[in-house]
């Protein structure tokens, strides 16, 4: 039995999310399907970053075990099960790894952005949030610099999040415009769930001088699980990577 990684992109607004559930649309469950369909065989994927509804990927990982897939053929097969899936996702390559590798375990770092605008365009609408308010970017960068002074991030996991403990180091965290969009864009070692959206919730707040930085410190220090602002809606949200050690796939 061989191990195999796929990297692939998607576009989330059709789904409920990366990791297969019943009676639902998810990114898992349409990648197993096409493998089922060009293998002749059930596979079970194992996911990298697992990502909510709506939300999508430049890049994101699988992994997953079968008996007797020729190396020279992994991009033919990567081929095929692009015309099987649908249009909003893409596989980029399969590659073959050693036996123990682990696409969730052996990553050392993802980096997502989030996306919002202030005037009104339906030409980006289903990939960034609409946010017409005036902000204040320093403010907003003054929070953003807050996140990385900090490990614990029980305040911005969502209530069922069944985790052992809350650190994360980031080591990235910053407020940027790109064009008309204003783009925050964080990367660390691990993400809580809901945590990324909860930190951009937040500190739209205090972009509009409505939860003052003391308090915004307070917040994270509070430890207090789900006291942040999760309405940030997931489709501004983007993983853009996953980061695996050097020569990792060499």
């Amino acid at each position: 039995m061989a191990r195999y990684f796929i990297a692939l992109g998607y576009k989330g607004s059709a789904y409920s999310g990366f990791q297969v559930q019943q009676n639902a649309a998810t990114i898992q469950g349409e990648v197993e399907k096409a493998l089922a369909v060009y293998l002749r065989a059930p596979v079970a994927l194992t996911g990298s970053s697992r990502t909510d509804t709506g939300v999508h990927a430049k890049q994101n990982f699988f992994h997953f075990d079968f008996e007797g897939l020729p190396q020279q053929d992994l991009k033919d097969i990567g081929y095929h099960l692009n015309a099987i899936l649908p249009p909003d996702i893409v596989i980029y390559s399969i590659r073959k790894v050693r036996n123990d590798a682990h696409c969730r375990f052996d990553a050392i770092a993802r980096s997502y952005r989030y996306s919002i605008y202030g005037i009104k365009n339906p030409f980006i609408n289903d990939r960034s949030y609409y946010y017409p308010y005036p902000l204040d970017e320093n403010l907003l960068n003054a929070a953003a610099v807050m996140l990385l002074q900090t490990v614990e991030f029980e305040s911005f996991s969502k209530r069922n999040s069944q985790v052992g403990n809350y650190r994360c180091t980031l080591v990235k965290s910053e407020w940027i415009y790109e064009g008309e969009e204003l783009v925050y864009r964080v990367e660390g070692n691990r993400f809580l769930r809901g945590m990324v959206r909860g930190m951009v919730g937040t500190m739209l707040q205090v972009g509009r001088r409505k939860l003052g930085l003391d308090a915004f410190k307070e917040l994270i220090e509070s430890r207090k699980r789900a006291s942040a602002d999760f309405s940030a809606p997931g489709h501004g949200l983007m993983l853009m990577e996953v980061k695996f050690p050097d020569g990792y796939f060499d």
